[in-house]
């Protein structure tokens, strides 16, 4: 989060105004009775809610639910891993976008060690979780260390997806001149290693996955710019307040919380049902008309 907007005097939202733990099991529950399978934890940095291994525990016992995903800054990983497994996290994607230290702290801006998030992935392979790595690739910042994040992937065997770098929210002053294309990617990697293109895992997966042909491993890579994959997203994001969301460059939600707290008993599943079926968000696609509107901050809205 932009320390110059989020300074000592920013004033968080109350706690009576976030979600509980009981109302955030409510949404996954009518979510399970509309088909939804997978469940993913992110933020901000959900690891600063406190008690967050209890939330995973009981989003765990929900009947239909059957996968848990957490996606985090990892820098607080390495003191929660044991419990995050324990409580039933499959999964961890981790957000690491160099390996060198000045530059990872001239991505992230705001002082963190680049060795605390390592040692939380450590932590994280030790108690079992699959691990994947996120990587925000920005020309003439961290385009350099696109080798030596795939050589220490491959040592680590952790899948690693590179992002092209994107326009969420306002405050990160992106240029499509600072974005690193997928192809461009793909074909540095080809030039140091033998690859060849994966199947999808699934429909509407986002990442287009190569492997190694030696079978070191794969890494993937999202072109939500240069090929956006709008018509295979199906993904609902609820935000700590409990606002609805159908996009990841949403500009407003819809109240999910006003349903969840009416006294004459809320719908939520049926909420759910009709945010969905009227979606219309296709920022991708349509990016750069006058139409669209300011969108929410990626440390809003998570990833």
């Amino acid at each position: 989060m932009p320390v110059e907007a989020f300074g000592p005097q920013y004033q968080f939202l109350p706690k009576d105004e976030i979600l509980s733990f009981d109302e955030l099991v409510r949404v996954v529950r009518a979510g399970v009775a509309l088909g939804i399978q997978k469940v993913r934890l992110t933020g901000g940095e959900p690891l600063l809610r406190r008690g967050v291994a209890d939330l995973v525990a009981m989003i765990a016992s929900v009947s239909g639910v059957e996968d848990i995903a957490m996606t985090t800054n990892g820098i607080l990983l390495n003191h929660h891993a044991s419990r995050l497994a324990a409580a039933g996290l499959h999964r961890v994607t981790v957000s690491l976008d160099a390996l060198d230290e000045n530059v990872f702290a001239q991505m992230n801006g705001v002082g963190a060690k680049v060795q605390r998030v390592l040692l939380g992935i450590d932590s994280a392979i030790e108690e079992g979780m699959v691990v994947k790595v996120n990587m925000v690739v920005q020309k003439g910042v961290n385009d350099g260390e696109i080798i030596p994040m795939i050589r220490w992937a491959r040592e680590k065997r952790v899948a690693l997806r590179f992002i092209e770098y994107m326009d969420v929210g306002e405050s990160n002053g992106w240029s499509h001149q600072h974005v690193v294309s997928a192809e461009e990617i793909v074909n540095l990697v080809g030039e140091q290693f033998a690859i060849e293109r994966m199947d999808a895992s699934y429909p509407g997966e986002v990442a287009k996955k190569w492997k190694f042909l030696d079978g070191e491993g794969e890494f993937g890579v999202i072109s939500s710019v240069t090929h956006p994959f709008c018509g295979d997203c199906s993904r609902i994001r609820v935000s700590a307040e409990g606002k609805l969301f159908t996009c990841l460059f949403g500009s407003h939600g819809a109240d999910l919380r006003a349903v969840l707290r009416d006294p004459n008993g809320g719908d939520p599943e049926q909420f759910l049902r009709t945010v969905w079926q009227a979606r219309t968000d296709r920022y991708s696609e349509e990016r750069g008309k006058s139409l669209l509107g300011k969108k929410a901050e990626m440390s809003y809205l998570g990833g």
